[in-house]
């Protein structure tokens, strides 16, 4: 069974869709969804460097546009589960049918707007744990005043807070925690600082409508997969002030028989995650066109 992935935010890197944009009818498409929601989609994706990327704004949409291009040059597939982690949960969603493109990448520029107005309240960042053991670090980041905003599994939780809390982290670290790595993220995502974003996505998604999925959708907040549409709206509205958790999304994946995990463009970081808590499962990362091949050959395996 093949399940298909979508990277979240931080993900990104200057220049990663610039070979995507050379498919054939990619530039009119990317072109079309950037006069829709009012951002150069090609431009970010191609010519901005680092810091422009990491704009909250600018980051998810452009996210869930590679993710949804990458996913469209492999065409019509179905998979037996879709997941996206944090922001990829609206590619997921939009792979589901849940919502169209269209849709998805309206709610994802609201979401990107909403959110980088939230991370400017207070100076907040995120950083990722590796090592230790998960209920010590839990507690320990508890004790400094950090959310665990993202627990990951494979050995990797991610902390957000303010930055004299990350600070006080890098000084402080949990026990058998080998390194704490700073993201490129512009804000304190999935903990109670992004409170006004969630009120602000809540009336954006009133305007939608969603249908039921027709594959599996397994929801980062406990990692069930959810048959309603109308709850998985709900779930991405809310989501964005509560903890991601792919660990439990990855448990779901084994208890669903998943045998591949296919992460779409910009593909590494669930596939590594992958890698380390689901032993025996073909793993690939779409990050150029010259993958695709790959791509189709393990879907022809492994796909419904």
């Amino acid at each position: 069974m093949l399940v298909l992935v979508a990277p979240g935010q931080g993900a990104q890197a200057p220049g990663f869709l610039t070979e995507w944009l050379d498919l054939p009818g990619a530039a009119d498409r990317v072109a079309a969804w950037s006069d829709a929601i009012g951002l150069d989609l090609a431009h970010y994706g191609t010519k901005a460097d680092a810091d422009a990327i990491r704009d909250t704004a600018v980051a998810q949409p452009l996210l869930v546009a590679a993710g949804l291009l990458s996913a469209s040059a492999l065409g019509d597939i179905t998979p037996g589960a879709v997941a996206g982690h944090s922001v990829g949960e609206i590619t997921a969603a939009a792979l589901a049918g849940v919502l169209d493109d269209d849709a998805a990448l309206a709610l994802v520029r609201k979401r990107g707007l909403a959110m980088a107005d939230a991370a400017a309240v207070t100076e907040t960042g995120m950083a990722a744990l590796l090592g230790g053991d998960p209920e010590t670090t839990v507690a320990h980041l508890e004790k400094l005043g950090l959310t665990p905003a993202n627990i990951n599994g494979a050995g990797q939780i991610v902390a957000a807070g303010t930055t004299e809390q990350l600070a006080a982290l890098e000084s402080d670290k949990p026990d058998g925690v080998r390194r704490v790595v700073a993201l490129k993220v512009a804000g304190a995502f999935h903990t109670h600082h992004m409170g006004p974003a969630v009120d602000a996505l809540a009336e954006a998604a009133e305007a939608l409508t969603p249908a039921d999925p027709k594959v599996a959708y397994v929801s980062n907040k406990d990692g069930k997969a959810v048959t309603s549409g109308a709850e998985v709206l709900e779930r991405l509205v809310g989501q964005v002030a509560n903890p991601v958790r792919w660990d439990l999304c990855m448990d779901t994946f084994k208890e669903l028989g998943v045998t591949a995990l296919l992460e779409l463009c910009p593909g590494g970081t669930l596939t590594g995650l992958a890698k380390r808590a689901l032993p025996g499962v073909r793993t690939l990362a779409l990050k150029t066109p010259a993958d695709l091949d790959a791509a189709r050959e393990l879907i022809a395996e492994h796909a419904a």
